[in-house]
């Protein structure tokens, strides 16, 4: 199992447009990923999962892949966030 934790800087922390960018990222990718914080985790491979989060600006991202290409996909997803988050 891969994880990252990435903490969010964008003022409007995660809203539409990255939350559907970053789970199409993670549906490239066979492997598994729980996406959420300390209190709540969800599938990332489902938008409205991601988006209830209600993730904020300073809150930390966590995310969790496990599969035959768990290292690839936490690479791409955390390059993503830091150009995007």
């Amino acid at each position: 199992m891969q994880e990252i934790v990435y903490k969010i800087t964008d003022p409007r922390g995660i809203h539409a447009r990255p939350a559907g960018q970053l789970v199409k990222l993670i549906k490239e990718y066979g492997s598994a990923c729980q996406l959420g914080s300390a209190e709540k985790m969800v599938d990332g491979k489902h938008l409205l999962s991601v988006m209830k989060l209600s993730l904020q600006q300073g809150d930390n991202l966590i995310l969790q892949f496990d599969g035959a290409d768990e290292k690839e996909a936490a690479a791409a997803a955390m390059q993503f966030l830091q150009e995007n988050l």
